[in-house]
Formats: C-alpha cells, structure tokens, sequence
C-alpha cells in the first residue's frame, strides 16, 4: 500500500495560506490553532474524555479499540464526509492533529479508504507551533523594526494601513490598545495571537521587506503581550511621531470610541447592546479613575453621562466630543507626554501623516 504522506514543510504552509483540518477535539482547538484552520474533530470532547480515560487505565490498544467502538455507523460516516467536503472545497488543504500520530493517521485512512488522499504534519500542531514561536524569535535577524508614535487619536492605525512593509499589532490583538480599546468581539487566545504574528512576520520577511513599521505598544495590546524577545527588539527601535491636530484628533476618536463601537455592539447584543456599551465605557473610566484623581474622574462621568442622557433623547452625539476633549487633554495627553520624555533619543522624525509618509518612502521603504 502507498505510504501515508507527511510534511513538515511549514514555511511553504505559511506563505500559500495552506488551508488546514485541526482533527484535535473542539476543546484542544479553542486553547489554539493556526490560521486558515477548521475544526473538523475525529473526536468530540467527550468521546476524547472517554479514550483518555481507557488510555491511561488500560493502554493505547485499548484506548484505540474505544474510540474505533464510539466512533463508527453514522458518526464515522458524517466526520469523513465534512473532512470530504473540505477537501473537495480545497484541494490543497494539509490536515493535523496534536503531535501528528495517531488521529491524524486514523483520517488519513479513512479519507483515503474513501479515495481521497491528504497529506498531514508531521509533528502535528506541536512541531508548527514550535516552528512558528521559534520565527518569532529568529525574525529579529531579518529586518530592522520603525515604531510609529503620537497622542491618541492621532491615526496611527489608519496611517498604518497605508504602509505596505507594516504590521498591525492591534488589528491582530483586536483591540485598540489602550483603556477604552476593549471591543465587542473578544480577543484572540494568546496562542492565535502569536501564531497570527508569526504569519506575518515570514510574509513580510519573505516579501524581503528590510524594514517593518509597528505602532507603538509597548509589551501589551490589551491582556495580550508581545513575545518578549521581539518586544524587547521593539523597544528600542527609531520612531517617528505622527502630529495630529487635536480637533482631528477628537474626531478620529469619536468615530471609533463612539460611531463604530456603538454599531458593533447593536449589531451583537441588539437591543441590549447601548447599555452594555454604556456599562462598558463606565468600566474603562473606572480603570483610569486612580491615574484621573477623584475630581477629574467624577467630571469626565458627568460629561459622559449627559452625553448619553441628550443621545437617548434626540439621537445627538455631539455632546460626546467633549467628554473625548477632556479625555485626551486630562489623560492621554498627560501620559503621552511623560513617555515621550523618557525616549527622546529614539525619535528620528515628527511630522504630519503626508510627511511621515514622505519620510518613510524616501528613507526606509
């Protein structure tokens, strides 16, 4: 009979968007999988309890006997026909399970007893796991990092996206990296996070960009950090400060905090949604009301919540502005200022966005 294929080829995976069939239990999969990955188990999460459990009181062969008992008739049928469809959809889908062994293998046969071959990762999800935080690590040899800084609401994200050779470490984080940067949908795992980042990381790389521009994070983008060796690579790279006036400012901020926030929480929890937001912002000011002093926190809620009072009542948002205002002005900018302060020595340039573009173009892209 033909061997079984097997490749370990995981850069390839990575620069072809190799879709991918994780056969781990859906519980393995919520902790972490790789992008371009679907969950298709051979094993639901109690079927997995089950063998585990026969696993480790009486033995793989036993332990294989069960999971050969739960899964077979219509439930075997329906799992081989969605990794089928799959395939059929992709044809050049890869399929993996945790080390590559035994369930991986059981798939493969089972497609193939179907006339469908497959071919799986070697060292499963455990081998492309550790292949991937290790480029993490190893990318720092591969180009030289630009941070990009300014006050809050300068647009650093928007500006971001213009730049080919950039990676957006919030939009892969889901979150605005700051207080009130919390979004509706909820953040990647920690895993995700760094699976993502390393994707990125060997695309740019490949694409043979010398320089990657980055915003400025420090080790944190929400509960999630930054691997420590290439956050440390960040914290000392040059940066470039993009001015903003603040009246752009308030407005790039009101458009977030406030228009696209609102719309992504209607659009989740519907009805209900205006007050969790409303709850939401309460809690954000809450976490900053120790840095605000008392006074200054009491004064930014009164702002907001007649904000909130005028909006449920003439559907005007105006008034938000303001509470934005004194925001930026009584806490962002405060901070800001202090930071840049003690990293004076690492910036290179200070402009608008058509000049930091200009300088980026004419020195590093």
């Amino acid at each position: 009979m033909q061997e079984l294929l097997q490749s370990d080829d995981f850069r390839s995976i990575v620069l072809n968007e190799t879709p991918l069939i994780d056969v781990r239990a859906p519980v393995e999969f919520e902790k972490g999988a790789f992008k371009n990955s679907v969950n298709l188990p051979l094993m639901d999460n109690e079927e997995r309890r089950l063998v585990g459990i026969e696993y480790k009181n009486k033995g793989n062969e036993k332990a294989v006997k069960l999971g050969h008992t739960l899964i077979s008739g219509e439930i075997k049928e329906k799992r081989i026909q969605h990794w089928l469809d799959f395939k059929k959809a992709h044809p050049d889908a890869m399929l993996y399970c945790f080390r590559g062994g035994q369930r991986s293998e059981i798939s493969q046969k089972w497609l193939r007893e179907n006339n469908q071959d497959i071919v799986r990762l070697k060292g499963g999800y455990k081998a492309f796991r550790n292949y991937l935080m290790q480029e993490i690590d190893n990318s720092v040899k591969y180009f030289k990092p630009i941070i990009l800084g300014g006050r809050t609401g300068s647009g650093k994200t928007i500006f971001l996206k213009k730049i080919k050779n950039s990676i957006d470490l919030e939009g892969l984080a889901n979150h605005r990296g700051s207080s009130f940067g919390r979004k509706v949908t909820p953040q990647p795992t920690q895993i995700n996070f760094e699976n993502t980042l390393a994707y990125e990381l060997i695309q740019k790389i490949n694409d043979e960009h010398k320089h990657l521009l980055f915003e400025d994070e420090g080790k944190f983008v929400g509960s999630l950090y930054i691997p420590k060796l290439f956050a440390a690579y960040l914290n000392n790279a040059p940066l470039i400060i993009l001015q903003t006036p603040l009246r752009t400012r308030v407005q790039i901020t009101f458009d977030e905090y406030i228009t696209a926030a609102q719309k992504q929480y209607r659009v989740v929890y519907k009805e209900g949604g205006m007050k969790l937001w409303y709850q939401d912002i309460h809690s954000a000011m809450k976490r900053i009301s120790r840095r605000l002093g008392l006074e200054r926190y009491a004064h930014l809620c009164k702002i907001f919540d007649e904000a909130f009072r005028v909006q449920s009542k003439t559907n005007d948002c105006e008034l938000y502005k303001e509470w934005i205002i004194y925001l930026l002005e009584e806490y962002y900018d405060p901070m800001y200022d202090y930071q840049i302060e003690n990293n004076t020595k690492r910036i290179v340039f200070k402009g608008n966005a058509d000049a930091c573009k200009e300088y980026l173009e004419t020195n590093i892209i």
